[in-house]
């Protein structure tokens, strides 16, 4: 990087809750928000928002005519950017490029339209543009009245650590000056749940924690899926930020199977090298890993982790045994730990696990993500000093 870019403000929207304070306080607690919930007469485990929020997604909804055609997914993203902008002091109407994607995108609405199609043959006037995924941006840059692009994407799990990556490089390269980067997922249907079980990597064990990621010594698939979003607003300017971007790494391996990386995890392995650049392994204190509670992805990373850093590792963590996978929005989601982290000076572990132990400082963390495909990311956090 040509020099650090500054996070201005975070906010999201998940079972965590939507206020700092919040967020924090059930970080620090041991408790869970998974549960299981029916989906069409099929019970599953997965990580809801609260009523509270529903109700206020709802209001948002209500609030102008123009809300009420959209998917959740567009919704979690217009009340995280407004909270993000709001924090950042940023104006509406600036020129400011958005880039908030999805791994899914209008997952119910594009379900309760292809149901409608079936049973009547016919569909409503609005179901394709209601059901873009170009919809995430473009609705958050209506909403601001913003100038600057906007785009939306889709890089399956890593689509919120790949919207970090299109921000630095709008910044670094001149052409923006302010960016609003994120992810969001509202993807707790019947459908999706049965496409995460048909792959048998999906919990199925009534335990205390559903979801054992980072827990190296399981015997069985855990992952959850959750629904979120979360946006950072990220710029070149230093006053009033909240930590700072000092490397971002990326890389895609070739696959030997469709939904998994290679045992060492090979493309996590050139990510993070490439985001810690020249600076020492000793200095990384603490990694937030992508860990989705199967098997070989936590072993996969696991395996990369000890591959880069040797016998010395990093304290390790993850939030997917709290809320689940969210998809597209879990690399924001693991961006926005990291953040607090270094801003309490305290790390989070995780409280079954015993793969590490707190590290002795925070100042450096890496956040890793990857998807279907091979694509991972890693982003290099580092406190303001």
């Amino acid at each position: 990087m040509k020099h650090p870019v500054y996070i201005n403000s975070i906010s999201s929207i998940s079972p965590l809750g939507t206020s700092r304070e919040e967020i924090w306080n059930n970080y620090k607690t041991n408790q869970h928000f998974i549960e299981k919930h029916d989906f069409t007469g099929r019970e599953a485990f997965a990580a809801r928002l609260s009523s509270k929020q529903t109700a206020e997604i709802e209001d948002l909804r209500n609030s102008e005519s123009r809300f009420k055609g959209l998917d959740k997914s567009v919704l979690y993203s217009i009340f995280s950017a407004r909270m993000a902008l709001k924090e950042a002091g940023w104006d509406k109407g600036d020129s400011i490029g958005i880039n908030i994607g999805s791994s899914r995108g209008a997952t119910q609405l594009f379900e309760k339209h292809h149901a409608e199609f079936i049973k009547k043959g016919k569909v409503e006037v609005l179901a394709s543009p209601s059901t873009t995924l170009g919809n995430v941006s473009s609705w958050v840059a209506q909403d601001l009245r913003v100038s600057g692009p906007d785009i939306s994407h889709s890089v399956t799990c890593s689509t919120g650590l790949h919207a970090v990556l299109n921000g630095v490089v709008w910044l670094q390269s001149g052409f923006a000056n302010k960016f609003m980067v994120g992810g969001s997922e509202a993807a707790l249907t019947p459908f999706t749940i049965a496409q995460m079980k048909a792959m048998k990597i999906y919990a199925t064990k009534d335990l205390k924690y559903p979801c054992q990621a980072l827990n190296m010594e399981k015997d069985h698939n855990s992952m959850v899926l959750g629904e979120a979003a979360g946006v950072a607003c990220i710029s070149n300017n230093a006053e009033k930020s909240i930590a700072k971007i000092t490397g971002i790494g990326y890389a895609t391996e070739e696959l030997k199977h469709s939904v998994s990386i290679s045992a060492n995890g090979k493309c996590f392995q050139k990510s993070m090298k490439m985001a810690i650049g020249d600076l020492a392994m000793s200095e990384i204190d603490a990694v937030v890993m992508h860990a989705p509670g199967t098997i070989k992805g936590d072993e996969a990373e696991i395996n990369a982790i000890k591959a880069i850093f040797g016998n010395e590792l990093p304290a390790l963590t993850s939030n997917k045994w709290k809320i689940g996978h969210t998809f597209g929005a879990s690399g924001i989601l693991s961006m926005e730990l990291a953040i607090l982290m270094l801003q309490q000076n305290e790390f989070i572990p995780v409280p079954f696990s015993a793969i590490s132990k707190a590290p002795k400082k925070l100042e450096n963390i890496l956040v890793n993500a990857v998807g279907f495909g091979g694509n991972a990311v890693s982003i290099l956090l580092s406190k303001i000093k």
